[in-house]
């Protein structure tokens, strides 16, 4: 005889329940909402992403003018600025925007709107970082087409399809990365103020400590050291190397490190590394947040 699905069949119904929960649904569900609710609040506070697209271009325009009439290969054999600049400023966009990933989380934290997420009936609550993780994602790669086409007009040249398909690639790495890193310090840190100090101390020197702005042998010795093993110089040196060769392949030497030759398959390991590292390092502070 066929079970009886009733209020007063416990069994039944929790078999019932069962039968229509979803969880990868369910998460996927909640992940666009709480991504949909950071680009409203986008939408009512437009100037973030104004400002997020109006600096990289300064960038290009301030420092293209600042080394346009730098001596005939200085950055390289019949490389203009433009050519080497565009690599650095994609990446130092991609990075600064992925480090500013945790202060929406932080003011979430500070007016008590992460708690009503915490006892809600999620059916994750991972789907809180996963949600900011898309949002920056999304951002990251708008500001990155404004870069490649505004370079393109500057006399920067245009990589082919491949290219900025791997362009893509290589800043989705390091946006995962940097963000995750960003989302662990909103959870650990106690206040706004402390992230944007810690953001302050890690943005500039990052910067200057890399390939962004000068090649390795324009560098001091103990520099180019640092700079070889500043993640964002494995970000730099392929995308630079997709735009100053029409040919590539993975074997392909895209920087001379102090130890040896990097190959652009080697930098995109050390990309994927860096985000795996980054992102097991903060799993204990998040399961402890979200237990």
């Amino acid at each position: 005889m066929s079970q009886t699905v009733s209020p007063t069949n416990p069994s039944a119904r929790g078999a019932l329940q069962t039968a229509r929960s979803n969880p990868v649904g369910d998460f996927v569900q909640e992940t666009l909402a709480l991504t949909k609710r950071l680009f409203i609040q986008l939408q009512r506070r437009p100037s973030t992403l104004i400002a997020g697209i109006i600096q990289p271009l300064m960038w290009l325009i301030l420092f293209g003018a600042l080394f346009q009439n730098a001596p005939q290969g200085m950055f390289g054999d019949n490389i203009n600025y433009a050519q080497f600049l565009g690599a650095g400023v994609i990446v130092f966009t991609a990075f600064s925007g992925a480090l500013n990933a945790g202060l929406p989380v932080m003011f979430d934290r500070e007016f008590g709107f992460l708690n009503r997420l915490l006892v809600a009936p999620l059916s994750s609550r991972f789907s809180i970082v996963v949600a900011s993780a898309a949002y920056i994602m999304v951002l990251s790669f708008i500001q990155t087409a404004v870069i490649v086409t505004a370079g393109a007009f500057m006399g920067a040249g245009l990589p082919g399809g491949l290219g900025l398909a791997t362009i893509a690639l290589i800043t989705f790495l390091l946006v995962l990365s940097v963000t995750g890193l960003s989302l662990g310090f909103a959870f650990a840190l106690p206040g706004h103020v402390e992230l944007i100090a810690v953001i302050f101390v890690i943005n500039l020197p990052l910067l200057f400590a890399s390939t962004a702005l000068a090649p390795l042998s324009f560098m001091p010795k103990w520099l180019q050291v640092v700079a070889s093993l500043n993640p964002l110089s494995y970000a730099i040196e392929p995308i630079r190397y997709l735009y100053l060769h029409g040919d590539w392949s993975w074997g392909s030497v895209v920087m001379q490190a102090p130890w040896g030759d990097v190959t652009f398959g080697g930098a995109l390991g050390v990309l994927a590394g860096f985000a795996a590292l980054a992102l097991l390092s903060i799993q204990p502070l998040l399961r402890r947040t979200f237990a």
